[in-house]
């Protein structure tokens, strides 16, 4: 892994400092990185969990070679930012990130969750509930929206927490799915105690060193009632928007099938009917002068009815 000080040009970064946070960010993101200090310092406690003590180093990259060179091979193209556990350290796109990038500061608290987890569980947590808790740490509530659009995810029936782990790493729009689905677990285990949240399966979890121990002792379940639970509450909760969004989508993507159909039949009809019209207009002028010459042809024949000279 190279030194940050060797990245970006050879230019060190700056180092800025608050209680256990360090943040190394160059010229272009200074700015950035105090404000994202203030923000994990003032906001350095986590739903379940005691306040953490390790000390930890930001990295705030100033361009995506950089930004690619310290998180090294194997990440994910569309992530924003990395935690290493193991390391105490995170690395994250500047100001220089795309807007899918997401928001910086919630990005942040995102991975500084994955690092508090890590403290008290160390490597108990399955990536599902990893990546959950982060979500719901950082407040993402948008990762419902996700569910909400998608009516397999928000019916889907035969469904295991252990199968998550799997999507987070197969293509973005799998891990999309994956976020949302493991945001929506960890909700619903916070939501089994509506009083205390977290803290009291969380701390069996460390006592026991078992997911479905901790479970079992904190809310008498097992995991698979906890999943049936799970995949019964996602249904109710987002069924009925997801089906309408399905529906929604798919009378959108008919119109725009058979709209433009619909138009060339319409201006086909449109035409057929003008060339009637005039068919039957020209059919009629041409009865008329067949009534006339009729006509004027049997004044002729009458008798007088020749010409006179005088």
């Amino acid at each position: 892994m190279a030194a940050a000080a060797d990245l970006a040009g050879q230019v060190a970064p700056t180092r800025l400092t608050d209680g256990r946070f360090f943040i190394d960010a160059w010229p272009s993101d200074t700015v950035l990185a105090r404000t994202l200090l203030r923000r994990a310092a003032a906001q350095d406690t986590f739903p379940g969990l005691p306040r953490p003590r390790d000390s930890i180093l930001v990295i705030v990259a100033p361009d995506k070679a950089t930004f690619e060179t310290l998180v090294g091979q194997g990440a994910p193209e569309w992530g924003a930012a990395f935690a290493f556990p193991g390391e105490r350290r995170i690395v994250m796109q500047g100001a220089s990130a795309p807007s899918s990038a997401g928001d910086p500061v919630r990005v942040l608290r995102h991975e500084l969750a994955h690092l508090a987890l890590f403290e008290f569980l160390g490597t108990a947590a399955p990536r599902w509930f990893d990546e959950g808790y982060a979500s719901f740490a950082a407040g993402e509530w948008d990762r419902e929206d996700v569910i909400a659009a998608n009516l397999g995810l928000a019916l889907g029936r035969n469904r295991t927490l252990a199968a998550l782990d799997s999507g987070f790493q197969a293509g973005s729009r799998s891990a999309d799915a994956a976020y949302a689905l493991s945001f929506r677990a960890v909700a619903e285990l916070a939501a089994l105690d509506p009083a205390r949240g977290l803290a009291p399966f969380l701390a069996r979890w460390k006592q026991t060193g078992s997911f479905d121990r901790a479970l079992r002792s904190a809310h008498g379940l097992t995991t698979g009632s906890f999943e049936t639970l799970w995949a019964k509450n996602t249904r109710r909760r987002y069924g009925a928007v997801a089906l309408f969004a399905d529906v929604t989508v798919g009378v959108t993507l008919l119109l725009l099938v058979v709209g433009p159909l619909w138009v060339v039949r319409r201006r086909r009809d449109r035409a057929r009917m003008a060339a009637l019209v005039a068919a039957e207009a020209e059919a009629a002028r041409r009865e008329r002068e067949a009534v006339i010459e009729a006509l004027l042809a049997s004044v002729s024949e009458r008798p007088g009815g020749g010409t006179h000279s005088s």
